[in-house]
């Protein structure tokens, strides 16, 4: 018999079905998938009953502060979020479906209530996270960090020691309470002190995280709102170190170099270079200090009164130093008539009555020739007692008048230098009346820091 032939036969005795490659079972997850999808709704609230309201129930987890921005009243804040409800319509019985009791679908295809942030400005760089979880008995977990950046009151007086409280208000943004009402998923003293997950080694510390419900009426309605108070703490080590520290420095050092001699020259120069340093140190370090256009933080009252005193304690010195570098002529005459008055009107013999005494002794040698010699009119002898010069010698008549004329050189050199060593000591004591004025500026300044520390304390 013909081969061919003979496999046709053979051929056409099997049967077609098993010819037909058998079509792949659908997975039990698959089948579970399609089944509750199929005939869902995601833009229905998912209850049997519309009158009962749909429970979402709230919690969160602090990870970190990012940004406190005092300027524009915004904070950015790191947090775990989680919602929870359930959806009457997702709901299966697991022995049907291989005893799976949870899968995850996508959170476009179900209903998600519209639980928003009220303080919320600014989206964040917040990662998408598109799937959430559902349980056989229709509880649905939504679990997502989110990075929010949200409007917050900061008070910025007592920088860098300020605390602030910021909120997160969690409300339904369209449905009232009696379609969708809110609650803690966890208690709210743990989760207020629920601080394990947040990144403690940052510029913040968390204190705690209190939370309450309330509700808010508008036009009639009742809309559920879960507060969270973020309630937060600088840490004012860098600050401190790097701001407070190097200002009291320079105003210590700017208070003890009241202590050079002001005729010395240097005073001025090192106050000129302290002040100089202060403004390096404060035009370097502008960064750190928050800007704030509803109050001036105390700092910065603190760092303009400084700047303030430096220039002060600069401009008395320079005073004090124009005093002591006054022209010879207007030291002999201020001293004179100010400082030397009494002194020297109370001296037995003064300048005046010297040099006319020696002007005298001249004209009566002109007149008489010579000096006549009388030691009983006269208690002690005579230095310019002429004696024993001749009346023809003129070259001892040129000597004596060298002589007298050196004595009133030197008693005019002695008086201006008398002068000018009041003059010293009077610019001495103005600028010893000028440091105790300053410092009691400094000490009014420093209390009245300190009170107005301790009220915003006590506030």
């Amino acid at each position: 018999m013909n081969p061919v032939l003979l496999l046709s036969l053979v051929l056409s005795a099997i049967p077609q079905a098993e010819l037909v490659p058998e079509k792949p079972k659908r997975s039990a997850l698959n089948q579970l998938t399609r089944l509750l999808l199929r005939k869902y709704n995601c833009g229905v609230r998912p209850v049997q009953n519309w009158t009962k309201p749909t429970t979402i129930y709230i919690d969160l987890i602090i990870k970190s502060v990012l940004d406190v921005d005092g300027q524009t009243q915004k904070v950015t804040t790191s947090i775990w979020y989680r919602q929870i409800w359930n959806d009457e319509f997702l709901v299966w019985d697991p022995e049907e479906f291989d005893g799976i009791t949870e899968i995850s679908l996508s959170s476009d295809a179900i209903w998600v209530p519209d639980v928003i942030i009220s303080e919320f400005v600014h989206v964040g760089k917040s990662p998408v996270i598109p799937y959430v979880y559902v349980n056989c008995s229709g509880t649905v977990k939504n679990y997502k960090p989110i990075q929010v950046v949200s409007a917050c009151h900061l008070e910025m007086y007592a920088f860098p020691f300020d605390k602030q409280n910021c909120t997160l208000t969690f409300r339904s943004w369209l449905h009232s309470v009696s379609e969708v009402d809110l609650a803690l998923w966890r208690p709210a003293e743990e989760i207020a002190s629920d601080t394990r997950e947040f990144m403690n080694d940052g510029e913040w510390e968390l204190l705690s995280v209190p939370s309450h419900y309330w509700t808010l009426n508008l036009e009639d309605r009742d809309y559920a709102q879960i507060q969270f108070n973020v309630l937060i703490r600088r840490r004012p080590l860098l600050y401190v170190v790097g701001l407070l520290i190097p200002s009291i420095f320079f105003m210590v050092v700017d208070v003890t170099s009241f202590y050079l001699a002001p005729n010395s020259g240097t005073r001025i120069t090192f106050k000129t270079s302290i002040l100089l340093g202060f403004t390096v140190i404060r035009v370097n370090l502008m960064d750190e200090i928050p800007a704030t256009a509803i109050k001036t933080p105390l700092i910065g009252v603190f760092f303009a009164v400084c700047m303030a005193l430096l220039v002060l304690s600069l401009s008395l010195s320079i005073f004090v130093v124009k005093l002591l570098h006054y022209s010879e002529k207007e030291v002999k005459e201020m001293s004179m008539s100010v400082c030397l008055l009494d002194k020297y009107g109370s001296m037995d013999q003064s300048f005046i009555e010297s040099a006319f005494t020696s002007m005298k002794t001249l004209d009566d040698m002109d007149q008489s020739g010579g000096y006549e010699s009388d030691l009983s009119l006269s208690p002690e002898p005579d230095l310019f007692s002429l004696r024993d010069v001749s009346n023809s010698d003129s070259s001892l008549e040129k000597i004596l008048q060298e002589v007298v004329s050196l004595r009133l050189y030197l008693q005019e050199e002695d008086s201006e230098g008398i002068s000018q060593s009041y003059w010293v000591e009077l610019c001495l004591k103005v600028d010893r009346l000028l440091f105790c004025m300053y410092l009691v500026f400094m000490f009014i300044y420093v209390m009245t820091l300190l009170l107005l520390w301790g009220t915003w304390s006590s506030a």
